[in-house]
């Protein structure tokens, strides 16, 4: 899709996420889900960005790939997300995680916190479960075509992201993640990418 395709649904986002937070929401929470390759990334960097020039105040992002517990835990960081992130913030508490090291393959990371008071993105595979939509005040669906995913995660693993032997455990996951939880069909917004 073009990135004017692209620019308008983040202008509608944004535009959604001011009336929420002028209508008294402090905390609006937006979930971006879809496939690996869809470019989650980046649309919620351009989201945070175009959020940024327009609001008042920066929004945080939250990648669930600093949630996981390496490759073959995609459920563990939904988890994670869930009980270290959203939960706190429905009882309007802080929330506080200890993000995943990927070179130590363990959970070592830098802690992070946030207490709210501005937008939240979450980005990721998993980031939209049935629970966590509940919880949720904007939920999206990046689609993209099998072919344009697959060129990026070729690039990916050319810049750092190994060989790509991870690649089959982690559709596997994946698949059954949106089998189980029909992120695709909870969200409110479909965009192709």
């Amino acid at each position: 899709m073009s990135n004017h395709h692209l620019g308008q649904h983040i202008e509608l986002i944004t535009d959604k996420v001011i009336e929420l937070i002028d209508s008294g929401t402090p905390t609006p929470i937006i979930l971006i889900d879809g496939r690996t390759g869809s470019g989650k990334t980046t649309f919620a960097g351009a989201l945070q960005n175009r959020l940024f020039q327009k609001g008042e105040s920066a929004p945080r992002v939250i990648h669930m790939d600093d949630l996981y517990d390496g490759w073959d835990g995609l459920q563990t960081g939904v988890d994670y997300l869930l009980r270290q992130v959203l939960n706190p913030l429905s009882r309007r508490e802080g929330a506080s995680w200890q993000e995943y090291d990927w070179t130590a393959s363990a959970r070592t990371g830098a802690w992070r916190e946030f207490r709210g008071g501005t937008p939240l993105i979450i980005e990721g595979v998993g980031a939209l479960s049935r629970i966590a939509a509940e919880q949720a005040d904007i939920t999206v669906w990046l689609e993209a075509a099998q072919a344009v995913r697959q060129a990026r995660i070729a690039t990916r693993n050319t810049a750092g992201d190994g060989d790509g032997s991870w690649f089959a455990m982690w559709t596997a996951q994946e698949a059954d993640f949106y089998a189980r939880e029909k992120s695709k069909e909870i969200a409110e917004l479909i965009i192709e990418n």
